[in-house]
């Protein structure tokens, strides 16, 4: 908890260095904030938030998806003076924002009851419907923040509804009594239903085909870094919540919803990968592949063990890392040619070699291509979920394959023109450069070295 309040009193800083109109220091406030929380949180928990222990408890999970969501917040802040450069009025509330949405991903990584589950993810979610339309001139943008609050606002309906039929079964909202009920009444028809509503409520949440209808068109509208936030952090929070409520609150009636998962990794797997391929804008196009992600992800519930959570963190992380990575090259595009289609692409390598090397190994990296990151964290799971569901392994692979298509189309769009559109003489800073320069590192040491993961987050 000491993590939590010290990002909640980062982003009051932040606020206030915009109310003094010095709004260009929140992003350093914020990075400052970040990693002192970042150190705190390899330290032991404080014995006086022991008496909370049934509300949220900061266990060895929580701090390592803290760890992890924090390193990405701390990117992202690090590319947020050159994307939010036309925030200069408001900056500070666009950084406290993320900030407080940052919170709602902690407190869903150490959730022990329904009410803080439900109270995580409304943490999480209500600065990203004011993010989402930040850009208020914008039309697109403004559709992404109507369309994302109303599709918020619906799975928050069937999560409700699903507590409360599974609190009128099991009397309790705490996770380990549920998890009790379930092991001694599987069979319990309001009991499933509620199980069963909250799977739906939280596939909303991490866009799980067929309840992704939201996500392409709330990605491609909002402001890129938003976009990028979204994609990474909310889905490791969202997707690590989903997680912990199926395999402790619910494992006693897994013959029950794993078939229902099944199902719709299936659909999600084959409608993400070839709607990926019809897309000729960048940006809906990894839209769309950070839905197949979520289909990949799924596969951890099958065949689950000890390492179980740390091979889910492992392909978080990396997919997250690649995430950055393509996204501050689109930023930078987006930035000087107002568009995000194939074609604006067109011959960056030229231009910013260092960007479009970023791009492309992130890209490869979310294709599971060897020597990245990206091909560990599939393995790992795909290895997992082998023996238990040999078809839906199979499936995945299949998407894979055909996600290497649409990752290659913008890969040759950036070293393979016929000419190059980039006619400027503006270069990339400094920063962004450190940042890529990273994150290649990171993903191919990551690749060829997967326990260098265990070892940065004190495991």
């Amino acid at each position: 908890m000491s993590v939590l309040i010290i990002i909640f009193l980062t982003a009051v800083a932040a606020l206030f260095a915009g109310v003094f109109e010095q709004g260009k220091f929140s992003r350093y406030i914020g990075i400052l904030g970040l990693m002192i929380a970042f150190y705190v949180s390899f330290l032991p928990e404080l014995s006086f938030f022991h008496q909370y222990q049934h509300m949220y408890e900061f266990g060895a999970n929580a701090a390592l998806f803290t760890k992890i969501s924090i390193v990405i917040t701390i990117l992202l802040f690090f590319l947020g003076g050159f994307s939010f450069s036309n925030h200069r009025n408001h900056q500070s509330e666009l950084y406290t924002l993320m900030l407080f949405s940052l919170i709602g991903g902690v407190i869903l990584f150490g959730f022990q009851n329904l009410v803080t589950l439900f109270l995580g993810i409304e943490i999480l979610s209500i600065p990203l419907y004011v993010l989402a339309g930040s850009n208020k001139t914008d039309l697109r943008s403004n559709e992404a923040s109507i369309k994302y609050f109303l599709m918020g606002a619906f799975a928050t309906g069937f999560l409700l509804f699903g507590v409360a039929l599974i609190y009128g079964s099991s009397g309790s909202f705490d996770l380990y009594t549920i998890h009790k009920f379930a092991v001694d009444h599987p069979k319990d028809l309001m009991f499933n239903l509620g199980a069963i509503l909250m799977l739906v409520a939280l596939a909303f949440k991490v866009s799980l085909a067929p309840f992704h209808m939201w996500s392409p068109d709330v990605y491609q509208g909002s402001p890129s870094l938003i976009t990028a936030f979204m994609m990474s952090v909310v889905k490791i929070a969202a997707f690590f919540a989903l997680f912990k409520l199926m395999t402790i609150g619910f494992i006693g009636i897994t013959g029950e919803w794993i078939t229902i998962l099944g199902v719709l990794i299936i659909i999600t797997l084959f409608l993400a990968n070839v709607m990926g391929l019809a897309q000729s804008n960048a940006k809906r196009m990894l839209a769309y592949s950070s839905v197949s992600h979520v289909g990949y992800l799924s596969l951890i519930f099958y065949g689950m063990n000890s390492l179980s959570s740390y091979n889910l963190a492992f392909y978080l992380f990396a997919y997250s890392l690649a995430t950055v990575g393509v996204m501050m090259c689109l930023i930078w595009v987006e930035k000087l040619k107002r568009e995000t289609s194939y074609n604006a692409f067109k011959g960056l390598a030229h231009t910013e070699p260092i960007l479009a090397v970023t791009a492309t190994v992130s890209l490869l990296s979310m294709a599971g291509i060897p020597i990245t990151a990206g091909f560990m964290g599939k393995f790992a799971i795909f290895a997992q979920a082998i023996d238990s569901a040999p078809f839906l392994v199979l499936v995945a692979v299949l998407g894979s394959a055909l996600s290497i298509a649409y990752y290659l189309r913008l890969i040759m769009a950036m070293f393979f023109p016929k000419e190059s559109s980039f006619k400027t003489s503006e270069r990339v800073s400094l920063t962004y450069n450190i940042v890529a320069v990273f994150i290649i590192f990171a993903l191919v040491a990551m690749g060829v070295f997967p326990d260098l993961f265990a070892k940065q987050f004190g495991l």
